[in-house]
This record gives C-alpha cells, structure tokens and sequence, in this order.
C-alpha cells in the first residue's frame, strides 16, 4: 500500500467557509438571521457574503490582510465571519467596549488595514485612530448602519470623517458570482482574536480554517444539536468568534437570532417570541436570568452551554428549575471554543437536584475533536486521578492556536515542551477521569503555606441568599504571607434586615469551610468589575486588594487556628 498516499482528490483544504455554500444549497429558503424585523434567507445570506467578498476585493484587501470589526450581535457581525475571509484576508473581531487607547493598540498592533464599524462605535474608533502616529498609516473605515436604532439613538456624523462606504453599500456593489478565495492551505490564518486581559495584558491569538473548520464540527456533536435549531445570540460573536458557533449553524441550517442588547427581559422575551432552543452563556448571564423576577418556568426547554468560568452549583440549580438545560464547557481564545465538556451520563439522572448541579460544574472530558487533555504536575507527570492532587492543564490537538501574534517569547512559554498547549489553568481529575478546574495559576491563594482555591471559596459565597457575584483574590497579609479576600455584590431589592454584615458572610462561610480558607476581608460592591463577556477581572481586584495593604498581625493568643 506505499502507493497510495495523499493526493489532490482527498487533500483539499478544510474550511468552514465551505458550510455556508452547502446551507444556500439545502437550507437555502430557510430562514438563516432574524434581527429585530430585519430576516434573511440562508441563500440571501450566501449571496450578501459574496458581494461583500467582492467589494473587498475591489477595494485592494489581499490575502494576508487583517480586516477589523466593532460590532454587537447584528447580522452583518454573523455575515462578516464568511465574508472576510472569503476575500483571503483574516477575520480580526474587536471588543467595542473597550477603552480608546486600548482599542488603539490593538489596532496598530494587528496592522488592520479596513474596520468596519458599527454606528455606535464611531466615536471610540475615531478617538482610537486619533492616537495612530503619523508614521502608522490608518485603517479605512466601512460604517455598519442601524436602521432600527430609534432617531435619538444614533449620533451624527462627525464632519471630515473619511468613511469609504456603508456596510449594506459594499454588500449592492458586489459581485454575487465572485469566486470566494479558498486557502491555499488549511493551516492559513483565518481569524485574529485578542484575549480579554483577565490576567494579563491581551495577546493577539492566530486560527487556522483546518481549526475552526473541525471545532465548528465538534461543538455540534458534542452538545447534540440537531438541524435547524433555533440559537440566540446572548454570547458576543467577538468573544473567540462565538465559540465557533456563526460557522457551526450554517453547517447545520440554524435560524441566528441577533439581539444588540442583552439583559434578562430581552432574553426571555427573544426566546417565547421565536421558540429559542439553544444559546451560549456565560454564569454570570446564567446567574442574572435565574435572578431574574420570573416565576413561571419556560414553555420549552431550552439548552444552554455556559462556560468561561466555573458556575456554581446554586445557579446551575436555579436555572434548570426555570427550564434551562445546562451543560457545561471548557475552553480558551488559545483553544478555538470549548474543548472540554461534562459528557453526560444518564445514570445521574438519578441523583438528587444539587448532586446533579455538583456535577454539572465540573468541566468533564475532552471533546471527541480534541486528541488529549491532561493535568500534569511540575515535571510533566499526569496527576493521581483523586480528586485531590492538583495540577496544569494541557492541550494536544487541533484545537490549539498557531501562536501569538508578533510575540515568539509568549508563544514558546505556553507550547515550550512536551508537544502540549500548557493552558495556566490549575485542576484535578476525579476517579472517573473526569476533570475540574481549581483556578488560573494566579488566582490561587497560598496562605501559611496551604494552597487554596478561590474557586472553592466563591462556590461557598454563592450559596448566601443575598449573594448576587462573589470573587476572592489574594490580599496580602504580615503574618500569613496572604489570605482569601471576598468581593461580593448582593441581589437587587433586598431587604434591610436581609442585608448580611461582613462578619455574617464571614460566618456564613466557616460553617462550610476549613477556617484558613474563609474570607479574612469581605469587600461588598455594588458591581463586580467584568470584561464584555462577563468574566470578572481579577487582575482588577487584585490590585484593589493589595492597595488595601497588609492585615496587621494578630496577637498570638487571638492567631487563628489552621484547621
């Protein structure tokens, strides 16, 4: 058999663009993105992307080249993951809530060299651009309109702004035959993704279509999602491309409901409105939808895969008593989407509710795309399946990003060895091979000598009725070395009397923990600072925390007890 080897019949290069064509095809009269009254055909989706493929051909984007895009979840945002790439050039989604100067870093860091802009985000790109240096020539601006913006919503224009057209206008002018621009290899950048800086400054993470191209395919079979279902928007397509998910529903013929605004009202009302199956969602959007003032449980089930962060059991309860099917996922902007995942196994269905919750934290097992996911410790060895030993997190697989862009050193530090993605994430893996995350590398507490989870520590805080968000960060102390800190916002309309004092959390908190892992200080806020896709920055705490200063050092009589 030496013969036979590859050759070009079975080595075409694999994309997701390639899903779009098929769904024009066999879905083509159904209905592929609803925005408010705005709906389009999966066939007039196909051809707007290729006119826009076309028009930005015309307009001198070659392969290679980065296009930019500001923009909520709006159908050109959907549009834009096929379009822009289908011209050759790589997809570079932005975080429209970011601050000018960081937005303009980012932007002189990618070399972008079109953006377009949602209307709302005008003004902080322009201020953005403002702080190009004369040397750096400036990205052109494409201006994506809002024809269901209410008059007073949309700002004017400011004068002498070179915009070179409008969104809808580059899709009229385009050619709908326009031969897309396949990659010439399937290892060929596809999209530049920036981190959310939860731990460090952002790093500009680098996919290839063979990547996307297979996480899209994995996340549909492993959370069973059948044709044509119905998704809402509630993650920001921004967010590591939306776990893979624009690409995965024209593989599967879905209806992508768009939504510019997310809150608890909007999504219920999205969901009864146009029968809702699935949706991604972060805890803290699982949390303010279980918060939320609603009795009465949904008509239908709706799935949802949350991740980003451990959801504590108490929400997870919360949500699938209001009809919420949650699963739960691991995954990174470095790793493409989710990768790991709590397979279900039906014999849990047996168990009571909160077992069933504390097992649906856990983040699970790889997913079948993935090759290997291991937790190894110091010298590379695969921890004790106990539970108990913790370890980082690794990744082998196609999954993993190409590298950083422009930054050797930080790609060499996380793929340095052993073949594996090294992911700064420190869990276990239970008896059953199973794995849960502990904490980022950083985020754990070493007081006296114990490592402790803040994880764990937060877990505990969201059992407190009047607990809304929790977070622990280090802070530093004389005598410990440091000790767990608790920021805590409490729900809306408590109360008076139902108002916890610090040293009631504190309580709340040693009848359920060792006592060197409750909360030496609990800071209470009105808001938890979070990036746009509701992780809370720690980095941001941590800060707050060390700027408190040290615990002064207790008398020895009155020094806690360790145990």
């Amino acid at each position: 058999m030496d013969q036979l080897t590859r050759n070009q019949a079975n080595s075409t290069a694999l994309t997701p663009l390639t899903f779009l064509e098929r769904a024009a095809t066999v879905y083509g009269n159904s209905i592929s993105i609803i925005y408010n009254n705005t709906s389009f055909t999966w066939s007039q989706t196909h051809k707007r992307c290729l006119q826009l493929a076309s028009s930005l051909s015309s307009l001198g984007i070659q392969k290679g080249d980065v296009v930019s895009v500001l923009s909520p979840n709006t159908p050109a945002m959907y549009e834009l993951h096929f379009s822009v790439p289908m011209s050759g050039a790589i997809l570079n989604n932005l975080n429209f809530r970011l601050d000018h100067k960081s937005l303009s870093v980012l932007l002189i860091h990618s070399e972008s060299k079109l953006i377009f802009v949602d209307i709302l985000s005008l003004s902080l790109t322009l201020n953005a651009l403002s702080l190009f240096p004369t040397n750096i020539q400036q990205p052109k601006l494409v201006l994506i309109m809002d024809e269901t913006l209410a008059p007073n919503q949309i700002p004017p224009l400011p004068k002498n702004v070179n915009i070179i057209n409008t969104y809808e206008g580059l899709v009229t002018k385009g050619d709908p035959n326009f031969k897309w621009i396949q990659p010439n290899s399937e290892w060929d950048p596809i999209t530049l993704n920036y981190t959310s800086g939860t731990t460090s400054s952002p790093k500009g993470v680098v996919h290839c279509h063979r990547a996307t191209f297979i996480v899209s395919l994995d996340s549909l079979v492993d959370w069973s999602v059948p044709v044509q279902p119905v998704f809402l928007w509630t993650l920001p397509m921004f967010h590591s491309n939306g776990w893979s998910y624009p690409w995965a529903m024209a593989a599967v013929g879905g209806i992508n409901i768009c939504a510019r605004r997310i809150d608890a009202p909007t999504i219920y009302r999205l969901i009864e409105s146009h029968g809702v199956t699935h949706m991604c969602a972060a805890p803290v959007v699982l949390n303010m939808l279980s918060s939320f003032n609603k009795t009465e449980p949904l008509k239908k089930p709706v799935h949802v895969l949350t991740g980003g962060s451990s959801p504590p059991a108490t929400i997870l309860c919360r949500a699938e008593l209001l009809g919420f099917e949650v699963s739960h996922g691991y995954g990174m902007t470095e790793t493409c989407g989710v990768i790991v995942s709590c397979a279900w196994k039906r014999e849990w269905d047996r168990f009571p509710a909160t077992e069933r919750a504390r097992m649906k934290a856990r983040q699970g097992v790889r997913r079948v795309g993935v090759a290997e996911v291991d937790v190894v410790g110091p010298t590379g060895e695969s921890v004790k399946n106990d539970g108990v030993t913790v370890g980082e997190i690794v990744v082998k697989g196609a999954c993993v990003m190409l590298g950083y862009l422009k930054d050797e050193y930080a790609t060499w530090q996380c793929m340095r060895k052993d073949g594996w993605f090294y992911t700064g994430d420190v869990g276990v893996i239970h008896k059953n091979g199973y794995m849960e995350i502990k904490d980022r590398t950083k985020d754990v507490i070493i007081s006296g000598g114990e490592n402790m989870s803040s994880v764990e520590v937060e877990a505990v805080l969201y059992m407190h009725p009047a607990v809304k968000e929790a977070a622990v960060v280090a802070r530093p102390d004389e005598f410990w070395g440091e000790t767990p800190c608790a920021f805590v916002s409490l729900n809306d309309e408590l109360k008076e009397e139902e108002i916890p004092t610090e040293k009631e959390v504190k309580e709340f908190c040693r009848e359920k923990l060792p006592h060197f892992m409750v909360p030496k200080t609990v800071v209470f806020k009105e808001e938890l600072p979070k990036t746009s896709t509701g992780k809370i920055q720690k980095h941001v705490l941590r800060r707050v925390a060390r700027a408190m200063g040290s615990l002064p050092i207790l008398p020895p009589l009155l020094l806690p007890s360790r145990i």
